[in-house]
């Protein structure tokens, strides 16, 4: 398989994934229970931590080497940034939210938070891929694209988190899949710019790929964390925690 086809099928299958999480609305008729909550969550938390360590964070301090024995502080300041970017975000929608009508600020809300936490995802596939060509090695596409399946496993319940919430207040599955559809749509246009950014500013890449991190990172410890952890259920969500985090190694071990 060439170069540019696993490029291709890498940055659809991040969207793909979230039209799929989108898609479990037409299977329920009540919400997901707890416990499917706490797995789904708890695996996407393992996998973005792993993700942000191997495939974003190592190699942004591997790649600031002219920093000598600074090499951390591209990683350190790209990952704070990541982090602000995002808590700039939520007080956005939170200005936006309180200019919306009660009934549909919640709602609102969800679908602006997630597609919005999808433009850096998008960023740091296309980063990756757009390195692995700088790189030219297939160990290094490979990488990118273990990379890609861990954020498109993470985004198959962010897919869901979005439809089954929009059924329960449109009460249209279509209209709920739609909405989960394109929270995620972002994502294959940010991986298109992420990609010609890492093809034309190389010695930017350590701190586009350490934002990424950072804001991946945000969203674990924000919004994917508390959602796998529900009181006497707790257990559930570790153990998809570390499956997910052993799967997403493994991965970037393996293929990188």
């Amino acid at each position: 398989m060439s170069t540019t086809l696993i490029t291709i099928l890498g940055i659809l299958f991040i969207f793909v994934m979230t039209t799929l999480g989108s898609a479990v609305v037409f299977l329920f008729k009540k919400d997901v229970s707890d416990r499917c909550n706490c797995l789904f969550f708890g695996f996407a938390s393992g996998l973005m931590i792993a993700a942000s360590i191997w495939s974003l964070i190592l190699p942004a301090i591997d790649g600031s080497e002219s920093f000598g024995k600074w090499a951390f502080m591209p990683s350190v300041i790209g990952i704070i940034l990541g982090g602000a970017f995002l808590v700039l975000i939520d007080k956005i929608l939170a200005h936006i939210n309180k200019k919306k009508e009660p009934y549909l600020s919640k709602h609102s809300k969800i679908f602006l938070a997630v597609t919005l936490h999808n433009l850096p995802e998008g960023l740091a596939v296309g980063l990756s891929f757009g390195s692995a060509f700088v790189i030219g090695t297939q160990s290094a596409i490979m990488g990118a694209l273990g990379l890609a399946i861990g954020i498109g496993v993470q985004n198959f319940p962010e897919g869901a988190g979005i439809s089954l919430p929009m059924l329960r207040k449109t009460g249209n599955k279509w209209k709920s899949f739609l909405y989960g559809m394109l929270s995620g749509a972002v994502e294959p246009v940010m991986a298109v710019i992420g990609f010609f950014l890492s093809t034309s500013l190389t010695s930017l890449m350590p701190w586009f790929l350490a934002f990424s991190a950072g804001a991946m990172l945000f969203v674990v410890a924000e919004e994917l964390l508390p959602e796998a952890k529900f009181s006497d259920k707790s257990s559930i969500g570790a153990w998809g925690f570390l499956i997910g985090f052993v799967i997403m190694m493994a991965l970037d071990v393996a293929l990188g």
